[in-house]
């Protein structure tokens, strides 16, 4: 099977669009980058606030994940291909692991809300490249995406607020 099979039909410009799926693809290794980790500090967070931090900390991984098919189903729909291993993530992501054998809950806040924002400024700049090619669906859907890691940054930071 070539490339040429995998090609979906679009009416959307090919320079267009390959320009859109690269930035498409690079938020799909910061998400899967941003749940592993997200899932990461669920797993190893610890003390007083543990249970409150752990149950936020799913949910966030989860709305995280439930991105991932969506993206990369958008990569396809311009007539584009998507990643395609641990391998091509790590090529792609701008977000960085954290492979630390322990991190207190205040850094893991800390650190996940500048993830989330970075992807915030990531997802910005893919709804201007959605619009320069007209893809007024990846556009939209880049609403979506920026309003959660906006949400998630938001409780990240109350949750960890002293006062």
């Amino acid at each position: 099977m070539s490339i040429s099979e995998l090609k979906t039909p679009t009416d959307l410009r090919s320079n267009a669009t390959k320009s859109v799926a690269q930035a498409l693809n690079g938020i799909l290794a910061d998400s899967y980058t941003l749940y592993l980790k997200t899932k990461n500090f669920h797993w190893h967070v610890s003390g007083p606030h543990f249970r409150d931090y752990h149950l936020m900390l799913d949910e966030q991984a989860t709305e995280i994940l439930g991105t991932t098919d969506l993206i990369a189903e958008r990569v396809r729909k311009t007539g584009n291909t998507t990643l395609r291993s641990i391998g091509d993530i790590a090529r792609h992501q701008t977000i960085k692991d954290n492979d630390a054998e322990f991190v207190s809950a205040d850094d893991m806040l800390a650190e996940l809300r500048e993830d989330n924002l970075k992807l915030v400024e990531t997802l910005r700049a893919a709804k201007e490249t959605a619009g320069e090619a007209k893809d007024n669906a990846t556009d939209s859907l880049i609403d979506d995406w920026t309003d959660q890691a906006e949400k998630r940054a938001w409780f990240l930071f109350e949750a960890s607020r002293k006062d």
